[in-house]
């Protein structure tokens, strides 16, 4: 019998099985000594998510894939790769190409439409190819079925759409009314499965395994037929297993149930998971200007280099930093919080280009720095250069705590864009 699960750093585990390695303080952290702007990837921290997640994969019996829409940070592949994850699953050409070149191993597509003119590259670059109507699988069947019979194995899924999903933002909810993504059961199409060898969905948003458990009990119910005669299922991404709390041994018993019930391969791929709390935005303060209230302008752009900020919206953690009064209900710690209320601001023309107001427990000046928190997934993969503002660098803080910047950019990925 395996021993009771408890509570280790938040994140619920069997403790015979599993053992995590410390992570760096924050407090040890130099950050003056970064550049700044920066995107800091905290090697420590990426480590610790890989031996969880390398873990679940070994436990559960799935193949967990990186989403590149959410941690494509290419420097920290062979990083990846030590924790035996061998593919990631592309949205794109472009995102096909970065899987195959620079992450190895399998590569897997999914967009909501191929194009007639990137296909024939598409196709050249994938593993798995998942379609999202059966319209587009009759247009490119023809090419898949040649490059079948030239000797390549290419392995073909259809998204379905279960129409069940516990996702509280629109904006993120792929099953929600009327929603493009994925073939609902009344527009299935069981006579146009030759050829096809598997399901993907994706329901989930940063969500714990008893919602996945849940909507796996709606595909059954509404896919089982299906199900009955593929050889793997894509689970999608949305599965949020390095986040504290996270209840591990529910997602690996729900996991090894399906794929027994079903006799199936099961594919995770997170994007979320890979670079949650992995490291931080490191900005500095260029000026201090009074209306009324005090505002601080940084060297960063809310809406060019956190754009979820005003998108979702969401409200990022400040290190050092609380809320002020009115807004401390909302947050379970206001760790920092004094008596210096700032207004934090970007520096694009945007007259939104505002994060919002934070408590220091010190007066700031210009030069000092201040770090956002858990700014590697999702966020640097949707950065712009909007107005022209100087890019955040690149940098990865790494185990004996040095510093390595990897990328800084210039005016020439400015112009790049432009034409």
């Amino acid at each position: 019998m395996r021993p009771a699960a408890v509570t280790l750093w938040g994140v619920t585990v069997l403790p015979s099985d599993l053992k995590l390695s410390a992570v760096t303080p924050t407090e040890s952290v130099d950050w003056a000594a970064i550049p700044s702007p920066a995107f800091v990837l905290d090697e420590s921290r990426l480590r610790r998510n890989l031996e969880l997640i390398s873990y679940v994969q070994r436990e559960s019996g799935a193949q967990i894939i990186v989403a590149f829409k959410g941690f494509s940070m290419w420097s920290a592949f062979p990083t990846l790769r030590e924790y035996g994850i061998t593919g990631a699953t592309a949205s794109s050409l472009n995102e096909a190409r970065l899987a195959r070149e620079e992450m190895g191993g399998e590569v897997h597509v999914y967009a909501p439409a191929y194009s007639d003119a990137e296909f024939p590259a598409i196709l050249e670059l994938a593993d798995h190819l998942v379609f999202n109507s059966f319209s587009q699988w009759a247009r490119f069947k023809p090419q898949v079925e040649a490059a079948r019979a030239a000797g390549r194995t290419v392995h073909v899924g259809i998204r379905v759409n279960p129409e069940y999903a516990e996702v509280e933002t629109d904006l993120y909810n792929p099953a929600g009314p009327f929603s493009r993504l994925g073939v609902t059961r009344r527009e299935f199409r069981m006579d146009l499965m030759d050829g096809v060898d598997g399901l993907h969905f994706h329901t989930l948003c940063e969500k714990d395994s008893d919602t996945l458990e849940r909507t796996l009990e709606v595909l059954e119910r509404t896919f089982g037929d299906v199900l009955a005669q593929v050889k793997w299922v894509n689970f999608g991404g949305g599965h949020l297993m390095t986040r504290e709390g996270y209840d591990i041994p529910r997602l690996i018993r729900v996991v090894r149930a399906f794929r027994e019930r079903w006799g199936v391969h099961v594919i995770l791929e997170p994007g979320s998971a890979f670079g949650w709390q992995t490291g931080w935005l490191v900005s500095s303060v260029l000026d201090v200007v009074h209306n009324v209230k005090d505002a601080l302008l940084l060297d960063i752009s809310v809406s060019a280099h956190m754009p979820d900020v005003l998108e979702m919206p969401y409200r990022p953690r400040i290190l050092g930093a609380g809320d002020p009064p009115e807004l401390d209900h909302h947050r379970e710690t206001t760790e920092g919080a004094g008596g210096h209320p700032y207004i934090i601001g970007g520096t694009t023309c945007l007259a939104g280009d505002v994060v919002g107001e934070y408590v220091f427990d010190r007066p700031l000046e210009v030069g000092d720095r201040v770090v956002f928190d858990d700014m590697i997934h999702y966020t640097m993969v949707k950065t712009t250069f909007f107005n022209g503002v100087k890019h955040p660098d690149i940098g990865i803080l790494h185990l004996d705590g040095s510093y390595e910047r990897v990328k800084t950019f210039g005016y020439e990925e400015f112009r790049a864009k432009l034409s």
